[in-house]
């Protein structure tokens, strides 16, 4: 019988895998946004969002079992000033897992797990834009760049 069995071993000895939950929540805190094997991103749900509850109590006791799971205090500030406060009206569940399908080298189902808050980056595409208005200015007919005017004196 599986009574009180719930961790998930993953093949892993206790130390491998508390190093292996710690460095992918570290990405995921980092990227909001990570693609991993299914299985990895079951085991990680729980600890994820343990870590975003640690951190909506913002106490300096909840900052310091942060620092000792995560060891980065740079991804311990971004979890503290950026995740929380996005997930501050929500009871729970600050995770999603969407099934990607089976890898293609080994056949493992794999899985994107993101934050279910996460802020979007919209300043992406003026920025695209941007580029692609310079680039038809520079083509217009009727205007000669500074380069093609050397080389047609010189070929006089």
């Amino acid at each position: 019988m599986r009574h009180r069995s719930k961790t998930v071993k993953l093949k892993r000895n206790a130390s491998h895998r508390r190093a292996l939950l710690s460095n992918l929540a570290c990405s995921l805190i980092d990227h909001g946004r990570i693609k991993t094997t299914l299985g990895k991103a079951k085991a990680l749900r729980p600890v994820a969002e343990k870590l975003v509850t640690l951190a909506k109590r913002n106490d300096l006791h909840s900052r310091r079992l942060a620092i000792a799971f995560l060891h980065q205090k740079e991804i311990v500030k971004k979890l503290f000033a950026e995740v929380a406060p996005a997930s501050k009206d929500r009871q729970g569940g600050y995770c999603r897992i969407t099934k990607l399908g089976a890898r293609m080298s080994d056949s493992a189902p794999m899985a994107f797990i993101e934050w279910v808050d996460r802020v979007e980056v919209a300043s992406e595409e003026p920025a695209a834009e941007a580029v692609v208005d310079v680039a038809a200015e520079e083509v217009k007919p009727g205007k000669k760049k500074a380069a093609d005017t050397p080389a047609e004196s010189s070929a006089e």
